[in-house]
């Protein structure tokens, strides 16, 4: 009888092949997470070494060649309207916001104290000119008397000689008369009158060489007289002389205070605070108002000290501002770093040397010429709010280099 081959003999197999199946799903899903780990950290390391290379690139390119700051307001050379002479304001021909030319009117004070001081200096201008002519002619006449004076010396030296004689022939007559005397040959009064005549002309010698003195005296006055008046046009004319002159700087003065009673835009700019109104009395010095120069603005931009180790004057500077945004872009230059921090031009400046101390990094302003083109194309305000970026790359100009 044959044996028939069951199936079933191999069912024990059965098991081996499905244990083998099992294990190896088992180990493949343990596997699983490893590789995925595996690829989240490949992928997070090209992730920080690609970020490494983009900071690198950044820092590369952007970071070390440009800095920035938000701390920058524009500002100018603001013109102030000052009267120089005092007097009623007769027009006002400005208000705020208008804008103005150089050289337009902005004040007229009323004229008729300055038309009145000019031509009282101009009167005296004449005066000053009649006067100096004076003078000369004065001189003229006391050339004539010092010549007169000398003429007087020589009469008054004649004389003396002729009373010098009449003396000495009177001496002589009374000692011979003296002399006969004795021995009775002369009456007595013939010497009476010999002695007479000595008298006499010892007198009219006295009296000769007396105005003889006062002759050169008159003669040294009259010459006194005309050094004094030469002093007052020596190595002068009529135009030249210091009198003339002064008086012609007076008429002129008063000729400029006449022409500053109309006080003009200095610049081309925009007016601000007005303080002026017709009929008040200014004096000098008096601030009436205001123009701001908008075409030739700048920005102080205050960046912290450790941002300006590489910053040079003539940097290329890019601006935006706040008013137009990021779209618009104003170019410009460092003109300029400022003598010191802010703080120490404070009007109470910090006192570091007392008490606790914390660091505080400091703020030097930095002047931005801007372009004027790009403030003719795009207008900006005093004290509007910038954000200006120096590229530090570009060489400029050594700070300490003197601006030539």
């Amino acid at each position: 009888m044959s044996q028939s081959h069951s199936p079933a003999a191999d069912a024990p197999s059965m098991p081996s092949a499905d244990h083998s199946t099992y294990a190896g799903e088992k180990t493949t899903t343990a596997a699983a997470p490893v590789a995925r780990r595996q690829k989240l950290f490949a992928l997070l390391g090209a992730v920080i070494v690609l970020a490494g290379l983009a900071y690198g690139g950044y820092w590369y390119f952007i970071g070390s060649r440009y800095v920035s700051t938000d701390n920058a307001y524009t500002a100018a050379e603001i013109a102030s309207i000052t009267p120089s002479v005092s007097g009623i304001v007769q027009r006002v021909a400005a208000v705020d916001t208008q804008h103005v030319r150089k050289g337009d009117v902005l004040v007229v004070i009323d004229d008729t104290d300055a038309k009145l001081a000019l031509e009282q200096a101009e009167a005296e201008v004449g005066r000053a000119e009649r006067k100096v002519r004076g003078y000369l002619a004065t001189d003229a006449g006391l050339a004539a008397q010092v010549a007169a004076r000398a003429a007087d010396e020589a009469r008054m030296n004649a004389q003396i000689a002729s009373a010098k004689a009449d003396f000495d022939r009177a001496a002589i007559d009374l000692k011979r008369r003296e002399a006969l005397a004795h021995s009775g040959s002369v009456s007595g009064e013939e010497l009476s009158n010999a002695q007479t005549s000595f008298a006499s002309a010892q007198a009219a010698l006295m009296a000769a060489r007396a105005n003889a003195l006062q002759a050169q005296a008159s003669r040294a006055a009259a010459i006194g007289s005309q050094d004094a008046n030469k002093v007052l046009f020596a190595d002068t004319t009529v135009d030249t002389n210091p009198e003339v002159l002064l008086a012609r700087a007076k008429r002129d003065q008063a000729r400029v205070d006449l022409q500053r009673t109309v006080l003009r835009a200095p610049v081309d700019g925009v007016v601000a605070r007005r303080q002026v109104q017709v009929g008040q009395r200014v004096e000098p010095g008096a601030s009436l108002l205001s123009v701001v120069p908008v075409d030739s603005l700048h920005v102080d931009a205050n960046f912290k000290e450790v941002q300006l180790d590489k910053v040079r004057i003539g940097q290329p500077v890019e601006l935006t501002s706040d008013l137009y945004g990021g779209k618009v872009v104003y170019h410009g230059k460092v003109a300029g770093l400022a003598g010191g921090a802010g703080s120490a031009f404070a009007m109470i400046p910090a006192q570091n040397a007392t008490g606790n101390w914390i660091k505080v990094v400091q703020r030097l302003p930095v002047r931005v010429a801007i372009d004027p083109a790009d403030l003719r194309a795009h207008p900006l305000g005093v004290g509007l709010s910038m954000e200006a970026t120096v590229d530090t790359r570009d060489g400029g100009v050594d700070n300490a280099t003197p601006a030539s």
